[in-house]
């Protein structure tokens, strides 16, 4: 039986990863090539202010002070900074440790997780919401996910094949972000019962109570797109780790 035979860009890239990776060779390749930058560094970079967003995501959360979503938007600005500084490197790179398409996917994807850690303090600004229980749960759980995502980045330069445990927590972290939005939903639309609870002799009551279900309906579609955002870059992880384990 023949053996399968990779790509000739695989096995180019596979070559080129091991021989950036042997001092030696690394060595001869400083000297005679233009400055490799290190892309596993420059994505952890990216990574760390992503777990930092989400920490303070939390905490506006927990608080709801506007000093926690201030650091937010603070720290997306940082990221957003890292993000265009890896892409401008990446293109001007002579030679990547893994496939460039992966790579941009990688500081891409980081880089939206951020954005909507961002976006959703905007809108509770704008719709002037609180956060509840299920906000909360949510969120956690995104920064349950980037924590993993965080891990699994750190390990590809050293021991990539342990990556992929955290690729499938980062998975499993959107799915019960998913299970939380569903339950959020369903109690936020128990209509009957909240109406009940009303003075039926204030209609303008019932009539916020109508609006503001439907701001936290917005809330809590918002954070079930950032679920989404972090599987597709928890994705990305299990695709590198594939190609360089």
């Amino acid at each position: 039986m023949s053996k399968l035979r990779l790509p000739g860009w695989m096995r180019l890239n596979a070559l080129a990863s091991r021989m950036l990776n042997n001092p030696l060779t690394a060595k001869i390749f400083r000297n005679t090539l233009p400055y490799v930058p290190n892309f596993y560094e420059i994505i952890n970079e990216q990574c760390d202010v992503c777990a930092e967003i989400m920490d303070a995501l939390v905490g506006f959360m927990e608080t709801n002070e506007a000093d926690m979503g201030l650091l937010v938007r603070d720290l997306e600005k940082r990221g957003d900074e890292i993000k265009m500084r890896n892409m401008v490197v990446l293109n001007q790179a002579f030679v990547t440790p893994m496939d460039r398409e992966d790579i941009y996917r990688a500081i891409v994807s980081i880089d939206q997780i951020m954005n909507y850690a961002k976006t959703t303090v905007r809108e509770m600004e704008i719709l002037n919401l609180k956060s509840d229980r299920f906000s909360l749960e949510m969120t956690q759980l995104l920064r349950d996910g980037v924590n993993a995502l965080k891990s699994g980045f750190h390990k590809l330069d050293s021991t990539p094949v342990l990556a992929e445990e955290d690729a499938e927590v980062v998975r499993k972290a959107e799915r019960y972000v998913e299970k939380v939005y569903r339950k959020a939903i369903a109690d936020l639309f128990q209509v009957d019962e909240q109406i009940r609870a009303l003075d039926s002799s204030q209609p303008s009551a019932i009539f916020e109570e109508v609006v503001t279900m439907f701001k936290r309906r917005e809330l809590y579609r918002h954070l079930s797109n950032a679920a989404d955002r972090l599987a597709k870059a928890g994705d990305v992880l299990h695709d590198i780790v594939v190609q360089i384990a």
